[in-house]
């Protein structure tokens, strides 16, 4: 068994962890979910291979793709040890684990208490835990170690191992919309961009649409990881911004002036659908032509979907009946309240048949 947790951000309680399950999916990984704490996922990934330089079990080169795609993780760790909180429990199943790193290398250890959910001080235990590894013939190095042990504090468990990445969070920062050449407001943020396209099991490869663009935010993401990137849109000064924005970071993307509810695309020809529709957001759009605008979308969005295919749809409002009466099976609905006045409802879609 080769246990892999993730260290989830906390943005919100489910959509970080199925991020994580959409990426592996994508990715073809056989794995199985062995625990979920607050905060922490931890999976056996069954098909994992050997890393020689460490003697470790675990699957390199997912590891790395993972690292560079989620967005709402922050480290992944190889997990050597899973205890109850308190102390003594904690050095004893340090104790236990078998430190196989050559002696020559150096570590860090640090601790995380998720929503301080321990009377324990994290400085305690990263002391205690040095300490054992110094008592093995480790030596710290709290600048530029060659291993860094994390011992994460969550529900009453310490789950302790060794980091394998880490999530560089900063990038998606320097893309905030107000970065880029082309600025709208009312936009996704582009680390809920990634996670979304993330769930649509979107991965290099993958021809994704987006047939309420915008500003390209959603496209930008998945054109990152690689994605073939197409989307639409009835407003041309806003696809003119699409443009300058997908010509930055992915310049090879396709986009189309038409409506979202009349695609010329063949049947079948897409793999993931990701949008954020512009309902209720504009005075002009009365109750009687929503229902209209969300009815022919999802049906056009189910016809050429492909069998096995999957839509992540951002809204303000319920889109299930309309979903439903378009043939799809609705897989999970997220509710994520932005503000006061702003709820999104984050509805997850796929095509059976």
């Amino acid at each position: 068994m080769t246990l892999i947790a993730f260290e989830l951000s906390g943005e919100h309680p489910d959509i970080p962890v199925a991020e994580v399950i959409g990426a592996l999916e994508s990715e073809d990984i056989e794995f199985s979910i062995q625990y979920r704490f607050d905060q922490v996922l931890i999976v056996d990934i069954s098909n994992a291979n050997t890393n020689e330089n460490t003697d470790q079990v675990y699957h390199v080169d997912l590891v790395s793709k993972l690292s560079k795609r989620l967005a709402l993780t922050w480290h992944i760790i190889n997990v050597l040890g899973i205890s109850d909180s308190t102390l003594p429990d904690i050095m004893n199943m340090v104790e236990d684990v078998d430190f196989d790193e050559p002696a020559s290398l150096t570590y860090k250890v640090r601790a995380k208490k998720i929503k301080r959910k321990s009377p324990i001080s994290s400085e305690d235990i990263e002391r205690k835990i040095g300490g054992v590894l110094y008592n093995k013939g480790y030596r710290a190095d709290l600048v530029d170690p060659d291993v860094r042990y994390r011992a994460i504090l969550t529900d009453g468990k310490c789950i302790f191992g060794r980091v394998l990445a880490s999530v560089d969070r900063g990038s998606f920062e320097d893309r905030k919309p107000q970065n880029k050449p082309f600025f709208y407001p009312g936009v996704l943020m582009p680390r809920l961009a990634r996670s979304l396209v993330n769930i649509a099991r979107c991965g290099p490869g993958s021809i994704i649409l987006d047939p309420y663009c915008g500003t390209g935010g959603i496209l930008v993401e998945a054109g990152l990881m690689g994605a073939v990137t197409l989307g639409c849109d009835v407003q041309r000064k806003i696809l003119l911004g699409a443009r300058m924005n997908l010509d930055l970071y992915v310049p090879d993307h396709s986009l189309m002036f038409q409506d979202a509810g009349n695609m010329a695309l063949k049947d079948s020809c897409i793999d993931c659908v990701v949008t954020d529709p512009p309902y209720g957001r504009s005075a002009l759009i009365q109750a009687r032509s929503l229902d209209i605008l969300m009815e022919r979308s999802l049906k056009e969005i189910f016809r050429v979907l492909r069998p096995g295919g999957r839509a992540v749809v951002v809204s303000e409002c319920p889109v299930e009946e309309w979903a439903v009466s378009a043939n799809f099976s609705v897989v999970d609905v997220y509710i994520q309240r932005v503000h006061r006045s702003l709820t999104r409802r984050i509805t997850v879609l796929d095509k059976l048949q």
